[in-house]
């Protein structure tokens, strides 16, 4: 299916060219009695991503035309397949690639063989979500993103989760995704067990969501982890109880609590701001003393690494770009869809990630003085 589809654009691309080439449409009036004209086709076979290819090329009399798209004595055609799987990737639907080929090139392809197409990338994401992992993360984050999936026939909210890993060499790695209905300590657990047995054996802090029974579970299998809750869901977990015209002063208070120096003070610091704002927004307040036990690790932490943990760009910058993709969707027919397609997001996305900066070499050092003893003397 994919070499007919390869030939049919190619062929009609060529055509195309040499309409442009001649200046009139095959079979149109213009072109009588006009000099050069149409004179049969040649054969020649090519070598794509999938084997040989035979496809005819147009000639004309005068032997001035020279197709782009298969230049003359070229025997290669490679990266057709990548269009398409690029063009999905970007959040394009079934139809919408259809649609463009058609549109572009004056191809119609079925939607079949557009799924025959993507559906080879699951070989890929197989391999890639079962791929060995570093022995060591200095910090994962963990995250969730809400995606509508249909299920037994009804369409369903589920979450998909990721796990975005710092490496000792400051690099960001995506783990893996993981898509699940319902949170629990033995997904968790599971989630857990498998980044273990990919081949992790330690990692310092995990900063997760505030989900039930994480923590449990992260210790479970890694028992010396620091959990450590996302600060930046935390805010804006909080700004949610609060109206545009007040959020500004509401935030600028509550960054009173989570650049305190020490936990004392970053609870002083909370007493004040449930005096002030605890009357109008009750959960505010209430919802970080119920998190506070996995909110204090942060102050104990020098602020090179600090910054790691709260500057959680690449995690929100990551889950705008899957947004953007799915925004548009309405919903994917089922679990196997939605992996492909944020798999495929997740490969363009981390092709963006810079490298890391001085400020990754200073929390390095920082990370080698609080895990002395488990720190890998290698890295140096």
């Amino acid at each position: 299916l994919l070499k007919e589809l390869k030939k049919a654009l190619l062929e009609r691309a060529m055509d195309a060219e040499l309409d442009e080439h001649l200046g009139y449409a095959k079979n149109a009036t213009d072109g009588r009695n006009g000099g050069n004209s149409r004179n049969g086709h040649g054969r020649k076979t090519i070598v794509g991503e999938d084997g040989e290819m035979e496809i005819t090329t147009p000639r004309d009399r005068d032997a001035t035309f020279e197709p782009q798209i298969i230049k003359k004595g070229q025997r290669r055609f490679e990266g057709f397949d990548d269009k398409i799987i690029s063009m999905y990737a970007r959040g394009m639907s079934i139809n919408e690639i259809r649609g463009h080929l058609e549109e572009i090139y004056g191809v119609e392809v079925s939607k079949d063989l557009i799924s025959t197409v993507t559906d080879a990338v699951m070989e890929e994401v197989r391999d890639w979500q079962n791929r060995p992992l570093d022995a060591i993360y200095p910090v994962i984050i963990f995250d969730a993103l809400r995606v509508k999936i249909r299920d037994e026939g009804v369409v369903r909210n589920k979450a998909v989760y990721l796990a975005l890993g710092f490496t000792l060499e400051g690099h960001k790695e995506v783990l893996g995704l993981w898509i699940e209905q319902t949170e629990g300590a033995k997904f968790w657990l599971r989630v857990m067990n498998e980044i273990k047995n990919r081949g992790v054996n330690d990692v310092f802090i995990a900063v997760v969501d505030g989900l039930k029974g994480f923590p449990e579970a992260i210790n479970a299998a890694f028992p010396d982890t620091q959990v450590q809750t996302c600060i930046v869901h935390m805010i804006r977990n909080s700004l949610n109880y609060v109206g545009w015209k007040e959020r500004k002063v509401v935030a600028t208070d509550l960054k009173e609590v989570y650049r305190a120096a020490t936990a004392e003070d970053a609870a002083l610091k909370l007493d004040e701001f449930e005096e002030k704002w605890g009357g109008k927004f009750p959960p505010i307040a209430k919802s970080w003393r119920n998190n506070w036990e996995h909110v204090i690790p942060f102050f104990a932490y020098p602020e090179d690494i600090r910054k790691i943990i709260y500057t959680t760009n690449a995690i929100e910058s990551l889950n705008m770009s899957l947004r953007k993709i799915i925004k548009n969707r309405g919903h994917f027919p089922n679990d196997e869809a939605a992996t492909k397609l944020l798999y495929l997001a997740l490969k363009n996305a981390s092709k963006k990630w810079t490298l890391p900066t001085r400020t990754w070499k200073k929390a390095l050092n920082q990370f080698a003085v609080l895990f002395e003893d488990r720190f890998p003397s290698s890295i140096y």
